[in-house]
């Protein structure tokens, strides 16, 4: 286990060489790390996938802090069989918007995707959606385009995979980042929905999640009985909430909790070939916090220049940003997702995000995780480590 510092002010060191090399984890023996290469000074928001041909692929963002202009998509990989993560490749670089929260989606056909956001500054009521795609496992790649634009109402953003159902049908979970009233945006207004395509990805359909304002970060989950479950992020930092359809993406029910906290920071959900399912995400909520952020760019102008950090009235409703982001967790449901009575600590320390601070090493956060089921029943899990680095951590199977 690592231990992040206590102090504020204490920077906070990795625990290990961005190499990229697997090494075993002390004390655990199903348990292997590697801390993907960082050239960067900011690294945030992996997703793992894997790629034709059995490598394991992870795209995350990356520049000296998230809003800046100069934040843009990396692309790693480790390849089959192998023992080291290959130095990362940038895939985007828009030096008028900060790029974030990439993802990559193989299609029945092979060719893979890569999806991810494109922002104004800290306003995330201006994201697009863009996409990329490769025809030969991510050696290349198409040049890129627009998939969903920003409208008057707000932003668009991605952060969960793409989910092809038993009947072919591609569902793109995907939410709003509505622009309120007056004053930028800080989250409290986001709803959820999903885009639906029965045309391999040619046209597109949005189906809305009802009474979803605030929950974000959809994924969706094919269940062995058919239906589907969606697990959600809270903006107001108390639990994960959960809805099902079972119309194969034509409708949602309404979100509600389960038992598992939540920070506002996202969460991953995979199903295992026995049914269960595997969440990695922070079992913290506001509940945790000693102090609150104004927002999650309070630090970031229109312009994209970089300030100090702002505090916010602890009695504010709506979105709370400043929750701990720690422990990162492993946890194991098999009941759908009600309940999760088996968990796992992967990281812990005390979460410290009430700045994004990469270059003073301030931000001592585990966070933002992506857990994908391998071909050997074993766990692929990444994650944030203090925004300095990526960690990747591969788990032997999980006991049944």
């Amino acid at each position: 286990m690592s231990a992040a510092p206590t102090s504020t002010t204490t920077p906070a060191e990795l625990p290990g060489p961005t190499d990229g090399v697997l090494r075993p984890h002390d004390g655990e023996p199903d348990r292997r790390d590697a801390l993907l290469p960082a050239p960067d000074v900011q690294n945030h928001a992996a997703n793992l996938m894997e790629l034709p041909g059995g490598d394991l692929a992870c795209v995350w963002f990356a520049g000296t802090q998230e809003g800046v202009p100069d934040i843009g998509v990396r692309f790693s990989r480790l390849p089959a069989g192998g023992e080291r993560w290959t130095d990362p490749v940038t895939l985007s670089d828009d030096g008028a918007r900060s790029e974030q929260n990439p993802l990559l989606f193989v299609a029945p056909s092979g060719t893979v995707w890569l999806l991810w956001t494109a922002q104004i500054a800290g306003n995330q009521d201006t994201a697009e959606v863009r996409v990329r795609t490769s025809g030969d496992a991510g050696v290349t790649w198409s040049a890129q385009r627009t998939l969903f634009p920003a409208g008057p109402a707000g932003g668009v953003f991605v952060r969960q995979p793409v989910v092809v159902t038993s009947t072919g049908r591609w569902l793109l979970p995907i939410w709003h980042c509505v622009t309120p009233p007056e004053g930028r945006w800080v989250g409290d207004l986001d709803t959820s929905a999903v885009m639906v395509s029965d045309d391999d990805g040619a046209t597109w359909r949005e189906v809305a999640v009802p009474d979803s304002t605030g929950q974000v970060h959809m994924n969706v989950v094919a269940r062995p009985d058919g239906t589907l479950a969606a697990f959600y992020r809270s903006r107001r930092a108390d639990a994960v909430h959960r809805s099902v359809s079972t119309d194969d993406g034509e409708s949602w029910s309404v979100p509600e909790p389960v038992e598992l906290p939540n920070n506002n920071s996202s969460v991953q959900v995979v199903g295992l070939p026995d049914g269960r399912l595997a969440l990695v995400g922070n079992p913290s909520s506001r509940a945790d916090a000693t102090d609150r952020r104004a927002s999650l760019y309070d630090e970031i102008s229109d312009s994209g220049s970089v300030g100090d950090a702002g505090s916010a009235d602890a009695l504010r409703e709506g979105a709370f940003w400043g929750a701990p982001r720690a422990p990162m967790t492993l946890a194991i449901s098999d009941d759908g997702g009600a309940t999760w009575p088996v968990r796992r600590d992967l990281e812990t320390g005390d979460g410290f995000c009430l700045v994004n601070d990469s270059r003073g090493k301030r931000n001592r956060e585990f966070s933002y995780p992506s857990i994908r089921a391998g071909a050997d029943g074993g766990l692929h899990i990444a994650y944030t480590y203090y925004r300095q680095a990526i960690r990747y951590v591969h788990l032997a199977a999980p006991d049944a």
